[in-house]
């Protein structure tokens, strides 16, 4: 059955969205309870008439913001914070804070609500989180969580590790075949010294 949303529905879409639902859900549920209302072939012209319209002021949005969506790809966030072990941070770094950086790096106010930061950010590191603008318009802004007094985590162990990576390259670098021609080298080298030994008892 097709319904006209008189409210916002959870999970099911917002108030003026035209719906196709079953229709045990819309008689026993959405219609009795205001939330609804039977969708007539007037209702849905209306509807689909303001969608029309919604879809046209959010692509002109989009455009006016596509300049604001530059600056915050270009954005650089740095925040700092007080590490622990395994590079925890004391506290977290939340979305509010994030916003007011970011405001200040393009000149103008971002609504922390904007941020898709699913949770606060607990741990050192570099992270990308969507702004979402308006529609499908949601640049990444990068953020780098750290401690500078605290010493980069793992810097030392991963130098280790590159250069043990290096050695068994160069070990596994050795080519078989020229350990063969070398072999034979050695081999074609031992009857000419047997041929001269031979050539001096003959003259002999």
């Amino acid at each position: 059955m097709k319904v006209v949303l008189t409210q916002d529905v959870p999970k099911l879409g917002d108030s003026g969205t035209l719906q196709d639902v079953k229709d045990g859900y819309a008689r026993n549920f959405l219609i009795p309870q205001g939330l609804a209302a039977m969708a007539t072939p007037g209702m849905v012209k209306q509807v689909e008439e303001r969608q029309r319209a919604e879809a046209r002021r959010v692509a002109k949005l989009e455009e006016e913001m596509r300049g604001l969506a530059d600056r915050i790809e270009a954005a650089n966030i740095e925040i700092i914070a007080r590490v622990g072990e395994q590079g925890r941070l004391y506290g977290s770094v939340t979305s509010t804070e994030i916003a007011e950086k970011l405001s200040e790096a393009v000149g103008e106010e971002i609504d922390r609500r904007k941020l898709g930061l699913d949770e606060p950010i607990r741990s050192v590191g570099e992270y990308e989180i969507p702004v979402r603008l308006v529609g499908k318009l949601a640049p990444l802004v990068k953020v780098r969580v750290y401690d500078p007094d605290a010493p980069e985590l793992s810097s030392a162990s991963d130098e280790e590790t590159e250069d043990d990576e290096e050695t068994m390259d160069a070990d596994a670098s050795v080519d078989p075949d020229a350990m063969q021609d070398d072999d034979a080298d050695d081999e074609s080298e031992e009857p000419a010294g047997d041929a001269e030994d031979i050539d001096t008892d003959e003259t002999g």
